[in-house]
């Protein structure tokens, strides 16, 4: 089964997207956005920029999680992982999203 973004509107009436795996996991969420056409264009973006291994910038929690952000070329983040246990398993993540991103369709939900 293939990846797909879910683009859907917040409690607070902000257009958000989440990169979902085959496995129906979420790899990838995105900040809130006032318009529907800046959603799209942030799905855009993670479609151009997943398969540039610079545009992942790894990060340690507080608590020694580790996540992830995707950032475009000029360094503004698109998109957060979830908190992964091992640094393994968060290396695998970025995998995954430079895997089921490029050809993802995008639904509404």
């Amino acid at each position: 089964m293939a990846g797909k973004f879910e683009c859907y509107k917040d409690k607070a009436g902000e257009y958000r997207f989440r990169l979902k795996a085959g496995n129906g996991e979420t790899i990838l969420s995105s900040e809130g956005y006032k318009a529907k056409a800046s959603c799209e264009n942030g799905i855009a973006s993670v479609k151009k920029n997943c398969l540039d291994e610079n545009c992942f910038e790894k990060k340690t929690t507080g608590s020694g999680k580790f996540r992830f952000n995707l950032k475009s070329t000029n360094g503004q983040v698109i998109g957060t992982s979830q908190n992964y246990d091992s640094e393994s398993g968060c290396n695998n993540g970025m995998k995954s999203v430079a895997k089921n991103a490029p050809d993802a369709e995008v639904v509404e939900v």
